[in-house]
């Protein structure tokens, strides 16, 4: 089987994978999501404009978050013309591994104008005790 190139000619070119890259990268990192850490937690932010709580599924499962969702299409009107659509509709998937000392299954999410706020407690931290020098006695 021969494919044809996008170039024009019917021998693959070394770039023919590396075309359109941006665009793949782009469907493959959305929705757009940021990760922070402070004392006490964790914290995901993720985009979800026009996505209702409703169709969003959050699961925190040996170590990993995954949100799960459906921006659903709008309905099309009968009779209009459409001259581009940038919009992007349809399911989601993203996965987060956690440190290991964030505490899972105390995790609490909010949406506020379309963004999607997940905290993650950090466990409690065993405190060391500094080092104790010991006196060795005779006898």
């Amino acid at each position: 089987m021969v494919e044809k190139s996008e170039h024009g000619s019917f021998w693959p070119s070394i770039y023919d994978p590396f075309r359109n890259i941006g665009t793949r990268l782009a469907e493959w990192l959305n929705p757009a999501a940021e990760a922070s850490g402070s004392d006490g937690s964790y914290d995901i932010s993720m985009e979800l404009p026009g996505v209702s709580e409703s169709d969003i599924e959050l699961t925190v499962e040996n170590g990993v978050v995954t949100i799960r969702g459906e921006k659903k299409t709008e309905t099309e009107r009968k009779g209009d013309t459409w001259y581009f659509s940038e919009r992007q509709y349809g399911a989601f998937r993203r996965s987060f591994r956690l440190p290991e000392d964030a505490d899972g299954a105390n995790a609490s999410a909010r949406m506020k104008d379309g963004v999607l706020k997940i905290s993650v407690p950090k466990l409690p931290q065993e405190r060391e005790e500094p080092a104790q020098r010991i006196q060795i006695s005779r006898g």
